[in-house]
């Protein structure tokens, strides 16, 4: 037969889980590895204005340049202290190019043949510029991000779908980039 746990014990018990919680809150993982877990930022504070000119995009796959830039925009806004300014008057500039964007077929119908679920796969090359001291502080090639859609009955997703998904996942790893090499 079990006992009552008493109130008290219950209390104390879900303190100590708030003050753990409270503990692994104000510390983050340090830019650098060997440094294990900082209470400082994961960003540069010298830098403040970043400029995010139009993506290049000599692939096939016209208009993707436009979502992508205005998300990488949108990215950093939300997920870094920097503000998002004209080329002039920024800090930063982060540019690049859409190097390639393919479909490539995850999984087949047994019984109709048809592709069952497809992955959109974008490449890019950036590179993140020190606009007062031209030095790169970021620069990255055949930097891909994929995402899949299901074009098969029942969900019958458009390519536009995947494409969406595919823009944003490499909106977050870039912004992330950004970020992680401080």
């Amino acid at each position: 037969m079990s006992r009552p746990v008493p109130p008290t014990y219950l209390a104390r018990v879900v303190a100590l889980a708030l003050l753990a919680a409270g503990g692994l809150w104000l510390g983050g993982c340090s830019a650098d590895p060997t440094q294990g877990y900082s209470f400082t930022h994961s960003h540069d504070e010298t830098v403040r204005t970043v400029s995010v000119p139009m993506f290049q995009n000599p692939t096939f796959t016209r208009g993707i340049e436009v979502e992508l830039t205005d998300a990488i925009i949108k990215e950093i806004q939300a997920k870094t202290p920097w503000r998002v300014t004209t080329e002039g008057s920024a800090n930063t500039t982060l540019s690049g190019t859409l190097t390639d964007s393919r479909l490539r077929r995850l999984s087949i119908g047994r019984d109709t043949g048809y592709s069952q679920e497809i992955a959109v796969e974008l490449t890019v090359d950036f590179d993140w510029k020190d606009s007062r001291t031209g030095k790169t502080l970021v620069s990255r090639r055949s930097f891909t991000a994929s995402e899949a859609f299901i074009p098969a009955s029942p969900a019958n997703e458009r390519i536009e779908a995947g494409q969406h998904a595919a823009v944003q996942r490499l909106a977050r790893d870039i912004v992330a980039e950004l970020r992680s090499n401080w």
